[in-house]
This record gives structure tokens, sequence and C-alpha cells, in this order.
């Protein structure tokens, strides 16, 4: 029974033109939330590098209808598509999704000499938590680092699963390695969702494990694309911690310590300089008011200073000669005895106006006293 329904089988892949051999690959089934976006990688056959793929919606091949082409349209509302013929990869992504986008797709190549190669898939758009989600679809790391991707899925139910497109798979509670890559599966409970979480983790990644991935739990699958890059100067090996979702461009702590300490470096400089400035014109400030006050101090209260005058310098002194006897005794301390009266200059004119002959006096001999 059974090799005459594959043969059946064959002939209806035959006959709706679209070729049974699996030259083109794909995950069988995704659950997205309403709102959120899904991007849909389609692995084809190095043979079909130059061939055109487009993107069809509808349960049968017959009756599904082109949404995008690689030649042409390449974008059509919120559905677009790309290829990457290094990598043997179209995409198709899709954003914005409601309920009504929830349908059968196709990824298809074109050939014109033979029928058409592709292969089917279903999409799920629920208004709540999808059955098998990831926080992000695109990763990037650097050669010799590790990545962790966290698959997190409403119920327990199958074990999961890790799969390279177009590759092997390695299972919940087995270590194993993809292209060259070790990777370790945990599976736990989450605190955060009420539901189950799917650690993924490789190390010690290479250039050769840049590509699609995917999450697998029973019949759902999540597709993760991961980037590996070789390392720059701003760039470091970091092992990422699996509560850390957004891993892209991740800056070390070294290097954020780093600018830091010059920054301040820089500004230490200027701010030191500023108070250096500000208390030595304190201290000046402080100076110049103390020399101030004691100026102030040391000068005399109330003293008014007479303006200068030639003629009230001038005084007139009267000077009498006494003139002894022969008999006086020859001492020369008696002998200089001279008497005068000084008058200033303003008594001496209030003087003259009062005498009538004009204030000449003339002292005569003064008697001596026996």
């Amino acid at each position: 029974m059974a090799p005459h329904l594959l043969l059946v089988l064959r002939i209806l892949f035959f006959l709706t033109g679209v070729s049974y051999a699996q030259s083109v690959s794909t995950v069988s089934h995704v659950s997205v939330k309403q709102g959120g976006s899904i991007t849909i990688p389609c692995l084809y056959d190095q043979r079909y590098r130059n061939n055109v793929k487009y993107w069809c919606r509808g349960y049968n091949w017959l009756s599904c209808s082109t949404v995008v082409r690689t030649d042409h349209p390449k974008t059509s509302g919120k559905t677009s598509i790309s290829d990457d013929i290094n990598q043997r990869v179209f995409t198709v992504t899709m954003t914005s999704l409601s309920p009504s986008d929830s349908d059968y797709y196709w990824c298809i190549v074109e050939r014109k000499s033979k029928g058409d190669d592709g292969v089917r898939l279903q999409i799920s758009v629920t208004p709540g938590t999808p059955e098998l989600y990831v926080d992000q679809q695109q990763m990037t790391e650097v050669v010799g680092g590790s990545v962790t991707v966290l698959c997190c899925y409403s119920s327990q139910g199958n074990r999961g699963r890790w799969c390279k497109i177009g590759g092997s798979c390695v299972a919940v509670g087995h270590s194993g390695a993809l292209d060259g890559t070790f990777v370790k599966l945990v599976q736990e409970e989450s605190r955060t969702t009420n539901g189950y979480v799917l650690m993924v983790t490789m190390s010690g990644l290479m250039m050769e494990n840049t590509g699609w991935y995917w999450c697998e739990k029973g019949d759902i699958q999540m597709p993760v694309h991961i980037t590996v890059n070789q390392p720059t100067t701003t760039q470091s090996t970091t092992t990422i911690s699996p509560s850390v979702t957004n891993r892209d461009n991740v800056v070390t702590n070294e290097n954020t310590d780093e600018k830091h300490q010059s920054w301040l470096e820089f500004l230490f400089i200027p701010l030191s300089l500023l108070v250096v400035l500000i208390a030595v014109t304190l201290v000046t400030l402080k100076m110049l008011r103390k020399h101030k006050d004691k100026k102030a101090k040391d000068q005399p209260p109330n003293t008014t200073v007479q303006p200068a005058d030639p003629e009230n310098d001038i005084t007139y002194s009267t000077v009498s000669h006494t003139r002894g006897t022969a008999k006086q005794d020859l001492n020369p301390e008696r002998h200089g005895d001279l008497y005068s009266t000084v008058i200033p200059m303003q008594h001496r004119t209030a003087q003259r106006a009062a005498e009538p002959d004009g204030g000449l006096q003339h002292s005569g001999p003064t008697p001596e006293i026996q």
C-alpha cells in the first residue's frame, strides 16, 4: 500500500508542476504573535543560484497566488523578499501580522524548462502568546565567542531540538557539534512567562557557523539567524549571559571604564586650574581689604590740613640787646643774653593797625638790675 501511495504523490507533484525532489527546504510551521513580524528562510540547491525565487500563498500549488518575487516585485504591502546567492538562501519577511495572515505559504524556485521546485509551510498568527518564540531572530557574534538563544514555549510536551537549516540537529539532554561548534541545550521552567525555556548555547564560533538555525518543539519551529564576524579593535570575545537576549554589538565593561577614565582625565585639568584661579583671587581680595583697613586705622581722625600761604608763614621778631656797664662781669654767658618776642604775621598786622606810628618801636637800653 505504501509504495502505491508514494507513487500517487509523485504523480500529483509532477502534475501540479512542483518537483518532488527536496532541493528547497524550510521550516514546516511557525507561530507568531499578532502585530509581530517573522522572517522565513528558504534554502535552495547550488544549481538554483541564478534562478528567480518567489513566495506564494495558498494550500494547493494550483490555487496559490504569488505575493513577491526576487525579480519583480520584491516588495508587496507588508511582505518583502531578498536572495543571498552566497549562502544559497532567499528570505521572506512579513510585518504587522494579523490573524487574517494565518495561512499556508510556499517557497518556490522558478524553472523554465521544468516544473518549479518548492516547499510548503504554515504560518499561524495568534492574539496571545505564541506556542514557540524568540526575542529576536537576528544575532551577531565574533569568531571564538559564544552565543545563547532563549527559545520560549508555553507547554513542556516533547523534547526540544536545535537544528541548522539543511543540516543536522541536537536534542535536549544531549551535547553535540554543528559545523565543528559545540552546542549545549538546557530545558528549564521560566519564572517570568509561566512557561518553559529551551536554552541553546553555541561556543567556539567560527565563520562557517554563519547561517540560519531554528528551535523546534513538537511540530513548531522558530528560525534564528546567527552572523559570525572577525573580531575588531572595538570587539572582544565574551561569554554572553543567558539572561541577556540582545547581544548585537556588545561593548565590554573594560572599554566602557577606559572611556569614563579618559573623560575624567580630560575634565580634571581645567577644573583644577579653575579652583586654583578662584583661590588666588580670594586671597588677593582678602589682602587688599586688610591693607585698606590698616591704612584707615593709622590716619588721625578729624585732621584738617590748612592750605599753604606764603604770607602766613612770615613772622616778625623784636630783638632787644642788653648792654651792661663796665663793671659787669665779663662772663660770656651773661654777655650774649638776647631777648626776642616772636609775633606771628597776623598778630603783627593787627598790632600795626592799632599803633599810631605804624607799629614801629624802639627799644632803649635796659637798666641793670642790681
